[in-house]
């Protein structure tokens, strides 16, 4: 079985979030787990301006993938910073170029799910991450989110990220808030839980 945590990452929140996805995607015995990037978008004049150069570095080994592999995965879990309430431009731009798949049905029947990162607490974690879903199930995907047996999400006692359609953390208005330990967890708990169902569904 294989799966692919695939993102994309402004100043590192949703790679930090990425990594903890694959880890726990890699506690289901048999998984291959990939780690993968969309291509960046934005111009390096503009990334330099607003201070995200310096932060990429920290994931620039990270490979970019092509949406023509989507199809060599089980489950393909997809992370992304909100814009607005919505899916950044980067990942829905790669998304957009998945057509050809959809065409064929190549998608059909995988395991998908989607986790975020807002700059608030209500900055559109849940919106974005359903955003996400409705693009997977026109790809005909089986969705898969952050079931409340991961009980992190039920507590108040901290600021924290979590919600039952997938993880997310909060970035803080200059990003300059990490994810918290609760929050990788809660990432762990969704990438083992994903790939615990794509490899049931693969039997």
């Amino acid at each position: 079985m294989k799966t692919l945590v695939l993102f994309y990452s402004t100043y590192g929140h949703v790679y930090k979030l990425a990594e903890a996805v694959a880890e726990g995607a890699r506690q289901v015995a048999g998984n291959e787990v990939a780690i993968k990037r969309v291509p960046e978008t934005l111009p390096a004049a503009l990334l330099d301006k607003i201070g995200a150069t310096q932060a990429q570095k920290a994931f620039e080994h990270i490979p970019v993938a092509t949406p023509e592999e989507l199809e060599q995965y089980d489950a393909i879990i997809i992370g992304t910073p909100t814009r607005y309430g919505n899916v950044c431009g980067q990942i829905q731009s790669f998304l957009d170029a998945t057509g050809g798949l959809w065409a064929q049905g190549k998608l059909i029947g995988k395991v998908g799910g989607a986790f975020v990162s807002t700059a608030t607490q209500h900055g559109g974690q849940e919106t974005t991450i359903r955003a996400l879903h409705t693009e997977l199930l026109h790809h005909g995907m089986v969705i898969v989110g952050l079931p409340y047996a991961w009980q992190g999400q039920m507590g108040h006692e901290e600021v924290t990220g979590g919600t039952p359609y997938g993880a997310s953390t909060v970035a803080g208005g200059q990003g300059e808030r990490q994810p918290s330990a609760n929050e990788l967890e809660g990432a762990r708990h969704q990438g083992q839980h994903t790939a615990q169902i794509a490899s049931k569904l693969a039997q």
